[in-house]
């Protein structure tokens, strides 16, 4: 994905970059132009050309235990004010709210592929406005990356590395990225027009922080509130459980942590090479980019000891079949299977396979994380391309991957509403639930 995305858009083509990395996109330029004025398209069309679908993609915020995106999200990556609608009256048609560029995950009950879209919004809801069937169609407070551009925005990523802070000691602030949080506190209320005054500061869990510009610690600083020491130039007001905060502006979410990447770097868990290119680049001084990935060589036929002999199994003609047993024999040995007697071991591995193989995990995950082309190349690599799937574990995955892919496209099309089951169901529940319940 990151190699056809990134060809695409070194080309200029931001269009077919989005298509490779999963994002489908739910406006036209020309229509921008005619609806918000030409100076506005100009801008929209420029961040576009610039735009790292991929990249994107990788700082999206996920979820636990599985790293799936986070569902029914919006999140703004670029703010156009009224100023910039100034051609042919467009400004008055469109009023004085300023206008977003966002990317949203659908709800958890059509997430199939992890598809994400880019959309624009404006505060305004129409019949023909695709957000119109999303649960929260406007940008969200917490997940904002228009102060973030060099998570997306292939111009901006050598900011990366300045920007992800480094954290501070102690295990109550680990992955805070608490050096950067005055900085940030500081953008965060110039772009949004307010005066410096008190932060929201999200830590998950039900734990939140209030911080206003000022040294040393409040008088209702805890043990556990990070000291001016950790954050110079705030202080900790009060715990955010105390008083009405909704009002508050509240420190965006790729603010507030040490960039994970940062981290798993300094603890090896990850090289240089297996994070995002971008990503690597910034992070890491000198970083070279791999050449594209080359085809894995062909399977070696598999050993399988059958009747006190090592015989072979591969593919032959589009499907995995025995080597070393004449076609006589294997039908005398299916029709026995089919009499329900034991076949040979040789078709018991290829049954087996077809049925409940060994990647059947690793085929789950790809399906779950919208790899399907993936997921099938590991089955044909296995099986065979012209193999027709038996009844079992396999086919099932496949068949409920498919499933999914007709609920989202019909999600899509404002032609379908959850399932009762599936409104309130936990992410990890929906992840096997049968979709095709939601037909």
């Amino acid at each position: 994905m990151i190699e056809t995305a990134t060809a695409r858009r070194a080309v200029g083509d931001w269009a077919g970059a989005c298509s490779a990395a999963n994002v489908d996109v739910d406006f036209s330029l020309r229509a921008v132009a005619r609806t918000y004025g030409r100076r506005a398209a100009a801008r929209l069309r420029s961040d576009l050309r610039h735009l790292a679908p991929d990249l994107l993609r990788w700082h999206m915020p996920r979820i636990a235990p599985d790293g799936l995106l986070r569902p029914g999200l919006t999140v703004a990556l670029a703010r156009y004010e009224a100023t910039d609608r100034a051609t042919d009256g467009a400004a008055d048609q469109a009023g004085v709210r300023p206008l977003y560029l966002v990317v949203r995950t659908p709800p958890a009950w059509a997430d199939a592929g992890q598809r994400i879209s880019l959309a624009l919004w404006d505060g305004t809801r129409t019949r023909a406005d695709p957000s119109r069937h999303h649960p929260h169609p406007h940008p969200h407070r917490r997940f904002r990356l228009d102060l973030h551009r060099h998570l997306w925005d292939a111009r901006r990523a050598g900011e990366l590395r300045k920007r992800s802070g480094t954290g501070v000691p102690g295990p109550q602030w680990r992955h805070c990225a608490v050096d950067r949080w005055a900085d940030e506190a500081a953008l965060l209320s110039r772009t949004d027009g307010r005066p410096s005054g008190p932060v929201v500061v999200r830590l998950g869990s039900g734990r939140r922080l209030i911080m206003e510009p000022g040294r040393g610690p409040g008088p209702d600083a805890d043990a556990d509130a990070v000291g001016s020491e950790h954050s110079p130039g705030f202080r900790l007001v009060a715990p955010a459980t105390v008083g009405d905060t909704s009002g508050l502006p509240v420190l965006p979410d790729a603010a507030t942590w040490v960039l994970p990447d940062l981290e798993l770097l300094r603890t090896g868990t990850l090289a240089a090479e297996q994070l995002h290119p971008l990503v690597a680049a910034a992070l890491v001084p000198g970083f070279t980019p791999p050449g594209p990935s080359s085809t894995p060589p062909a399977d070696r036929p598999r050993i399988v000891e059958c009747r006190g002999a090592l015989h072979r199994i591969g593919l032959v003609d589009g499907t995995l079949a025995p080597l070393d047993h004449d076609p006589a024999e294997i039908r005398r040995e299916e029709l026995l299977a089919a009499l329900s007697g034991t076949p040979l071991p040789c078709l018991q591995v290829i049954d087996d396979a077809h049925r409940r193989p060994d990647c059947l995990t690793g085929v789950r995950e790809r399906l779950d994380h919208g790899d399907i082309d993936g997921a099938l190349a590991v089955v044909a690599a296995l099986l065979g391309p012209e193999a027709l799937l038996r009844d079992g574990p396999l086919r099932d995955e496949l068949e409920t991957a498919a499933h999914r892919r007709v609920t989202h496209g019909l999600y899509r099309a404002g032609l379908i509403d959850p399932a009762p089951d599936a409104r309130n169901a936990p992410r990890s529940h929906l992840s096997r639930l049968p979709r095709r319940t939601h037909l």
